[in-house]
């Protein structure tokens, strides 16, 4: 009887253990994907104009757009965007996911939803903007283009004042067109400042040593799946703490990695898809 009752409880066992793992894979194959996290943090800037205090940032980042990401779940997630009614929307590259021409039809689909801010709507470009392996600038340059025909600025290794904060946007690190040093020319340190710079390794460049602000990054995607307790295995970058939320790199100098809205494989586990409102506040 024992015996019986012994290979009986394996039975069950093991029928649980397969329902489990079924389940946890159909959560994180149609679930999590497309759960997406409003994240609300502060975001204090040295030399904040007084009538700046208490306005709203959301940044965006790593939609993906193309046949592996839903079109519907992405016109969602940007019209929640847009019913936050930011001040400033930032946008930290990664648009498309490109293979063939086709995709800019759908690009052009969901970029008619993007949010626009009250005061500025201000854009870097990613390494999949570039193209099939970071090698056509022609797509980057159409999706630019793209992006300046709906009011958004884009920043590709220049500074530019836009609402009363100065933005300093650098172009991609792994289509070999990050130019720092040209994006910096013209940046005042005595002006409230935020950078976007899709990779996040790109800060750990030196040229950054005189910079105060926060870098607005995306391109992890957080790692995508993240086992309880311990670091994601698979990450896109060189610095390996650079997986998501913020890191504070030296004095003056912080980053923000957003966790972004789209994926390259469909599966996200521990890794919710993002939206981040930042409140602005001054800092001392």
């Amino acid at each position: 009887m024992s015996q019986m009752w012994t290979r009986r409880g394996f039975l069950r066992t093991t029928a649980g253990a397969t329902a489990g793992l079924m389940g946890l894979g159909l959560y994180a194959w149609q679930v999590e994907p497309h759960w997406v996290e409003l994240v609300e943090r502060p975001l204090p800037l040295a030399g904040l104009p007084r009538e700046l205090l208490g306005a709203t940032l959301v940044q965006i980042s790593d939609l993906h757009v193309g046949h592996w990401v839903s079109e519907a779940y992405l016109k969602e997630s940007l019209d929640r965007a847009a019913q936050l009614r930011p001040d400033f929307v930032v946008l930290t590259g990664d648009f498309i996911t490109y293979r063939w021409a086709d995709q800019l039809d759908g690009l052009a689909r969901v970029l008619d939803h993007l949010p626009r801010g009250r005061l500025a709507t201000v854009a870097a470009l990613g390494n999949h903007d570039y193209g099939f392996r970071w090698s056509q600038p022609a797509t980057a340059d159409h999706i630019e283009q793209m992006l300046e025909d709906r009011g958004v600025t884009v920043l590709r290794n220049r500074s530019a004042m836009l609402g009363g904060l100065q933005f300093v946007g650098v172009d991609d690190l792994w289509a070999h067109r990050f130019r720092p040093a040209a994006a910096l020319a013209a940046y005042d340190p005595e002006r409230a400042t935020l950078a976007l710079c899709h990779n996040p390794d790109g800060a750990d460049d030196p040229v950054w040593h005189e910079f105060r602000g926060w870098i607005l990054a995306g391109h992890t995607h957080g790692g995508q799946c993240k086992p309880p307790f311990l670091p994601p295995p698979l990450l896109p970058v060189q610095n390996k703490r650079y997986t998501a939320g913020a890191f504070d790199l030296a004095p003056g100098r912080r980053m923000y990695i957003n966790r972004g809205l789209g994926h390259l494989t469909q599966v996200r586990f521990n890794v919710r898809p993002e939206i981040t409102r930042f409140l602005l506040s001054s800092q001392r």
